[in-house]
Formats: C-alpha cells, sequence, structure tokens
C-alpha cells in the first residue's frame, strides 16, 4: 500500500449465503482526509466499514488500513482505529466522566492519564457542563459526540464513522461536522458512511459513490457534479405521453427522471447554443415540452443518475 494511504481496497467482496453485498470494491483513502462514501440503503456501506474494522472478513479481495492487512493483521488494525456507529456505545448509567476514564483504562492508560484524557476530550467535545451528569440524560447530540470522543481515547489515526449524524436535528448535525472537521485538521483520516448529500458535500475531501456492492463514482464534490454536466436542462413534459416521448429521446443522456412531475433532466454547458440544440433535438415538433429550466448541476444529480434512488436530505 503506498505510504499515503490510510485505507485501501481491492476487489473487495462479500455476501451474505447467496445474497452479495460487496462485488469489487476499490477504496483509496489519502492519510488526513476525509472520505465520504455514500450511497443508498443496502448499498453495502456498513459492511465494508465493518469489514475495515475487522469485525467482518471479506469473502475475497484485499484490504488494508495504516499499512495493515485486515485479516492477517487485525490486532495492529485495531490498536489505530476506532469505529463509531450509528448508535451510541456508551454506557448511560455512568456519567460522561466515568464512561471515558473506564475507556481509558481499558485502553491500557494509568488512571492518572485516563483522567487527563478524559478531561481533554470533555473539554474538546463542548461536554464540561454535562460530564458528571449520567449519560442517560444526555439530549442526542450530546450522546453522539460523547460517542465519538470515547473513540479518541486511545488516540487512533483512522477513525471510521458509520452515518453518525443519523436522528439528529440540524444544529446537533452541524456541530458534529464542525467536530468532525477539526479532527481532519488534526491530522487524523477520517472515512464516513452517509446518505446525507449535504454532509458529503460539507465534509468530504473526496467521494465515493456505492451502488450494487460497488464504486460507481469516485472524486471531488465537484469532479461528480462534472461527470453528469456542470449544469442540467430540467424539462417538463406538456403531458404523460409527451414525458414518454422526452425520456424516449432523452436515452442515455437522460439524468434525474421524475414521472409524478414529468420531469426529465439532460447534462447541458448551460450555452444558449447547446440549450436550442438540446430542445430542437428532444422536442423538434415544438409540442412536447411545456416549460423548461437551467440548474447548476448538484450532488442529487450525481446520486439519481448513478444509483438511480432517492438521497436522503437533512
Amino acid at each position: 500500500m503506498a505510504d499515503d494511504m490510510a485505507v485501501r481496497t481491492t476487489a473487495l467482496t462479500k455476501a451474505y449465503g447467496r445474497q452479495p453485498v460487496l462485488t469489487g470494491v476499490d477504496l483509496a483513502v489519502p492519510a488526513g482526509s476525509i472520505y465520504a462514501l455514500l450511497g443508498p440503503n443496502g448499498a453495502g456501506k456498513t459492511t465494508t466499514v465493518r469489514i475495515l474494522a475487522t469485525l467482518l472478513r471479506p469473502d475475497g479481495g484485499q484490504a488494508r488500513v495504516a499499512g495493515h492487512d485486515v485479516v492477517r493483521q487485525r490486532r495492529a488494525v485495531r490498536r489505530t482505529i476506532s469505529l463509531t456507529g450509528q448508535h451510541a456505545a456508551i454506557d448511560t448509567l455512568q456519567t460522561g466522566v466515568e464512561n471515558l476514564r473506564m475507556l481509558g483504562r481499558l485502553a491500557g492508560l494509568s488512571r492518572t492519564d485516563a483522567r487527563h484524557r478524559a478531561a481533554a476530550l470533555i473539554d474538546r467535545f463542548d461536554l464540561v457542563d454535562a460530564g458528571d451528569r449520567r449519560v442517560g440524560t444526555y439530549s442526542g447530540g450530546m450522546l453522539r459526540r460523547l460517542d465519538l470522543a470515547a473513540g479518541l481515547v486511545g488516540s487512533p489515526s483512522v477513525i471510521f464513522l458509520d452515518e453518525p449524524t443519523t436522528g439528529l436535528d440540524p444544529r446537533s448535525r452541524a456541530d458534529l461536522w464542525r467536530v468532525i472537521g477539526e479532527l481532519a485538521t488534526a491530522g487524523a483520516t477520517v472515512l464516513l458512511t452517509t446518505q446525507y448529500l449535504e454532509e458529503a458535500d460539507q465534509l468530504a475531501d473526496r467521494i465515493g459513490v456505492l451502488d450494487g456492492g460497488r464504486i460507481v463514482a469516485e472524486g471531488t464534490s465537484d469532479e461528480l457534479k462534472r461527470r453528469v454536466g456542470g449544469q442540467r436542462l430540467d424539462l417538463t413534459a406538456a403531458d404523460r405521453a409527451a414525458f414518454g416521448q422526452l425520456v424516449l429521446r432523452a436515452g442515455d443522456r437522460a439524468g434525474p427522471v421524475d414521472p409524478d412531475r414529468l420531469l426529465v433532466s439532460v447534462p447541458t454547458d448551460g450555452s444558449a447554443g447547446h440549450v436550442r440544440a438540446l430542445l430542437d433535438d428532444l422536442d423538434p415538433g415544438r409540442d412536447v415540452v411545456a416549460r423548461f429550466a437551467v440548474h447548476a448541476a448538484s450532488l442529487d444529480d450525481v446520486f439519481l443518475t448513478l444509483t438511480g434512488s432517492e438521497p436522503a436530505h437533512v
């Protein structure tokens, strides 16, 4: 594995019985970056993370984390990572400080070092006022911050976050985004899974779109948007029959398609000449398109075009 890659997988496969989940996942995550694995439910995001965190064995392919093979060097991998799942793994009967001190002791820290580490993390995650309260009284946002703090007790170099903001209100989600950004700034590598397009857009240096058990596109947010067209032409059909004609004429060029709104989108460079050419091509009789609009391409367009699924929204 290249020295500058904190995570690399090659042709990773996994099936549950006869049901394939991963069908050849290739990932390359640079050290010190935030990488978002974006995809619909059932795409294989959590399975990928569980393999990287040594909780599942792959059926085929290779995966290395911080230079260590996830199958042959599981202990070495576990010493370098933390994993925060969709549900907090915290003892709700203890206080926040008690949880972090306990985890510090379990990680091999002395009593004094565990106390200092807990205090530092409580301060870093803005939990000073709640540190001596039972965790069962915490709000959802506070609980997620404490869960993330717990994962940092051992100072991991690679952090896996599996849909870390699921169920949070917008303010708590924004607070957690800030913390995740600070982790990468401090030198950690963060790989997060998400269905939220805004989350990937705001946080990630690079994004991998996972669908059908494989990576169907990878790049920066801007690169992915350019892949489906720097801009898009949204065409609203005059009626149901006209909609069918538009879909047929657009063919492989069709991006997001919304039958309920009779809407067909196609990529365009946004110039007047290209828009006119598309309209002439798709509506030569000028009786199929009721109205049209030009919009800048978004991650929604990437998601819909590449996966055929509706994305989640914050």
